[in-house]
């Protein structure tokens, strides 16, 4: 299971946030992001967290809502599918509320 978590300070490591996670069951992979990409490496205050089964995400969910890391009130759900075929193309946005992406006007 694919878990977003947003609203994180700016000092917190992926090594952190997978200490946070384990204790609700095995973790897959921890990514946070950044501008790595544009040179500057300037968190963006979310990532993602990849637990082995869906049962031990959804603990994980419910057992991390309203949790304090670093000073951050973390918000925690279970990270939407990426679609392969252009479709229903979501992501979550700063705001709590999810986009899609391919229809966006801008």
């Amino acid at each position: 299971m694919n878990i977003y978590v947003g609203n994180l300070s700016p000092e917190v490591t992926e090594e952190e946030l997978r200490h946070v996670f384990i204790i609700f069951g095995e973790v897959t992979s921890v990514i946070t992001m950044n501008d790595k990409y544009i040179g500057s490496g300037q968190p963006w205050g979310y990532g993602y967290v990849e637990m082995a089964s869906k049962s031990e995400g959804q603990a994980a969910v419910i057992g991390l809502q309203e949790k304090s890391l670093r000073g951050h009130v973390m918000k925690v759900v279970e990270a939407l599918p990426l679609s392969d075929n252009g479709h229903n193309k979501l992501c979550h946005s700063k705001k709590g509320r999810y986009i899609n992406l391919k229809t966006r006007q801008r």
